[in-house]
């Protein structure tokens, strides 16, 4: 579903942020991303969604380009980043009604959908109110069903975690496996490590902008735990 092959991105001063990374996320995968701040993570990030452009390399989300097929990448994609920015002038339904036009999602299925998520995640009666006025935990929900609202087949997310409470956390995982088991890939970075060793199937370690270990799971951790082959590969 999601394949980076050979990416590489430097700014201006020529130094490589990211250099030369390669990694397939399939059909069914929540594959985490992880690293210290600064590894390149949301770099690499930015650029799956087509926020971020780039010279080095090719991706593919379900074998469109990203940067030859932008708008055929988008339709599948969904992205929530690690601060997200609403439209804070609006309410939450408002919001959430204008990406489900962007995505011309029917009245009917749009409803069904934003109700769904509204109550899972508690937050059906603050919809009314605007954006402005919600807590960052707050935002961050209405950015996370906003993300759901067309049912994507690649859900990318930037440390997805931040700002939520434990019970919105376990709404979360329990919403991202339901997704997996329908086909959906997912790929996210996070800091926490125990998080992503109980939800990931695979995992990438990536440092100083290169990819210093990834697989799967239990082959990659072989017995140990993610935060015991994070910090011996982070010291190799």
């Amino acid at each position: 579903m999601l394949e980076i092959r050979h990416y590489s991105k430097a700014y201006g001063d020529g130094k490589k942020v990211v250099d030369d990374i390669s990694l397939e996320v399939m059909s069914g995968d929540i594959y985490g991303f992880i690293g210290h701040n600064g590894a390149g993570k949301s770099t690499t990030i930015r650029a799956v969604v087509g926020v971020l452009d780039f010279d080095e390399g090719e991706i593919f989300i379900d074998g469109h380009s990203v940067k030859e097929e932008p708008m055929e990448c988008k339709k599948i994609t969904a992205y929530i980043p690690d601060n997200p920015d609403l439209y804070e002038n609006l309410t939450g339904f408002q919001y959430l009604n204008f990406v489900a036009d962007v995505f011309s999602i029917d009245a009917a299925e749009r409803d069904a959908r934003i109700r769904k998520y509204a109550d899972l995640f508690e937050i059906t009666d603050a919809l009314g109110s605007v954006i402005s006025s919600y807590s960052h935990g707050m935002k961050q929900k209405v950015a996370i069903i906003s993300a759901l609202i067309h049912e994507p087949k690649l859900l990318v997310l930037d440390e997805p975690f931040v700002g939520l409470d434990p019970k919105a956390t376990f709404t979360l995982k329990e919403i991202m496996h339901e997704m997996c088991r329908q086909g959906t890939a997912i790929f996210f970075s996070t800091h926490v490590l125990d998080v992503a060793e109980k939800l990931c199937n695979k995992v990438a370690i990536i440092r100083h902008g290169k990819i210093i270990a990834s697989g799967l799971m239990e082959e990659l951790t072989e017995g140990h735990s993610l935060e015991e082959t994070f910090l011996e590969a982070d010291h190799e």
